[in-house]
């Protein structure tokens, strides 16, 4: 791809998301679309998704900054139903929608049609999180979804090269696929094991933030690279080193956090924006090679695999979130017994995405002995229409579902609750930390500075509970949320001065600097995003 088209594409994607961000419609959807639209413009490039960039250059950052931002205690807690979505489930659609394609599709051999089987098999739950975040889904099936989203693409990747095996000629044997299952998922495992704690310590002994991030964004592609060279799971070390570092981040500095917050985010927005704008832009090249396939037959089979894309989901959520608990008296003890609307959900979140398209983009023109690949091009276009479908009919649907489903949301008072009970926890130890300083000779402080320090822990201490407070009827601001508003027009008045004094030559730009960044620091500490 010329350096033109990409950098259209990435800003074009970037200013579609974010005038999502000002519409009810979920980003990933409004991306499609603006795809599918922008894709039949005259003079629009051709932007065909290439494999060889998607699997190592794409997915190991998304994959990265998703587990780094998961809670391993709360992935731990949930591990059976996160194993039997992103393990069993995988494995379960492979045969199911395989079976059926060859069943469907008069003329697709059976090999053929497992390959497209682990092809369509993982959900990208990057859209139904998204979606669970805006609407407030209970945290539990949030997690379950995000669980399932770091280690599917391992189980689909694995289950499609053992298909592939077979399909091209490669004899291989179910012994061979299960072996070569388990050799690349745990060799993932064990070189994310590897990895994680030298780059942890690496990361912790780097004295200035701007090494330490340029070394994160190093780390998914390391970890992807080594695994992938090793014949292991790329995807599997790269959640396992991520998880770590995440659960351990509070061993790093301030300043390494902040700014490896603000790059992942960044990095995530743009890759995200780009990679589902990109299946939008997909559908001339998919029609392009139909061939033979045309019209109400091609528009039957999408429409027949699609169906049975969603019902398989269906036929194993179901089973797999009550059975153990029939079966299992520690299970119903510990996780108790949900009611049908969680797996309902669940199993409607089943949007597939970039992953699916990548795959199929990887499916070889010819296999052994150099005839052609069984209806390569008809698999390219069901993928496509599959992950098109999922994504605006279960996209779209999703949303309201939650709300007429009534599901409990985020009990948000009971979480505020908590975070100022921890708060006041720390902020007592920490006073009598300080106070115990303050008796040290060697710290000694005039009483000013002293009492300073003790109204800072204060604030810090009150700002939660003051979230608890009543409104003010006026401006329907809690007392921190005032508090926190006149600081930020204290400290931008300041910075208009700072300015005209710059502009008046009485200081100059680098003085201009110094000052603005002290501002910025007290203006992140007085005014903190809502999350």
């Amino acid at each position: 791809m010329h350096v033109l088209p990409l950098l259209l594409l990435v800003a074009g994607s970037a200013a579609v998301a974010g005038l999502a961000r000002r519409t009810p419609v979920p980003a990933p959807l409004l991306l499609v679309a603006a795809g599918l639209a922008v894709s039949y413009v005259p003079g629009v490039p051709g932007y065909e998704l290439d494999p060889e960039i998607v699997l190592p250059l794409v997915l190991p950052p998304l994959l990265y900054t998703a587990a780094s931002d998961s809670s391993y205690l709360d992935l731990r807690a949930h591990v059976r139903p996160i194993a039997l979505l992103s393990v069993g489930y995988v494995l379960f659609a492979t045969l199911a929608v395989g079976w059926a394609a060859y069943l469907i599709v008069p003329s697709l051999p059976l090999p053929a049609a497992l390959v497209f089987g682990a092809v369509v098999a993982p959900p990208d739950a990057v859209a139904a999180t998204a979606v669970a975040r805006r609407v407030g889904l209970p945290s539990r099936i949030t997690t379950i979804l995000q669980g399932e989203s770091l280690v599917n693409d391992a189980t689909a990747i694995t289950a499609y090269k053992v298909a592939l095996a077979a399909a091209v000629g490669e004899g291989a044997t179910w012994a061979g696929g299960v072996r070569e299952f388990l050799l690349a998922a745990v060799g993932g495992v064990v070189v994310g094991l590897v990895l994680m704690v030298p780059i942890h310590w690496l990361r912790t002994h780097l004295k200035e933030a701007l090494l330490q991030n340029t070394l994160s964004l190093l780390i998914p592609f390391v970890a992807y690279g080594i695994a992938e060279q090793v014949h292991a799971s790329g995807v599997l070390a790269v959640v396992v080193v991520a998880l770590y570092l995440g659960h351990r981040a509070w061993e790093v500095d301030f300043a390494t956090r902040l700014q490896e917050e603000a790059v992942w985010k960044m990095v995530a927005f743009v890759l995200e924006s780009a990679v589902f704008a990109l299946i939008g832009l997909q559908l001339p090249v998919v029609l392009k090679g139909l061939g033979q396939y045309q019209g109400a037959q091609a528009a039957w089979y999408a429409v027949a695999v699609f169906l049975v894309v969603v019902a398989a989901r269906f036929v194993w959520v179901y089973p797999a979130t009550f059975l153990p608990r029939i079966l299992s008296a520690r299970v119903r003890e510990r996780e108790g017994s949900p009611t049908w609307k969680g797996p309902f959900i669940i199993g409607w979140a089943g949007m597939r995405g970039v992953v699916s398209l990548a795959i199929a983009f990887s499916i070889p023109l010819t296999v052994h002995g150099g005839a052609s690949f069984p209806d390569r091009n008809l698999l390219l276009f069901l993928t496509f229409t599959t992950v098109i479908g999922t994504l605006v009919v279960q996209g779209l649907t999703l949303p309201p579902l939650i709300r007429l489903l009534k599901l409990p949301g985020r009990d948000v008072q009971a979480e505020t609750l908590a975070e100022a009970n921890a708060q006041a926890q720390a902020s007592r130890v920490a006073e009598e930390h300080l106070d115990a300083l303050l008796d040290d000779e060697r710290n000694a402080l005039p009483p000013p500075l002293a009492d300073r320090l003790r109204s800072v822990l204060e604030r810090r201490r009150n700002a939660v509970w003051e979230r608890l407070g009543a409104v003010n009827p006026v401006t329907g601001e809690t007392a921190d949320d005032t508090y926190r508003r006149l600081s930020r027009e204290m400290i931008g008045a300041e910075r208009e001065v700072f300015v005209k004094l710059r502009d008046h030559r009485y200081i100059d730009d680098e003085m201009l600097r110094t000052l603005l960044r002290r501002l910025d620091l007290e203006e992140a500490a007085a005014y903190r995003e809502a999350a």
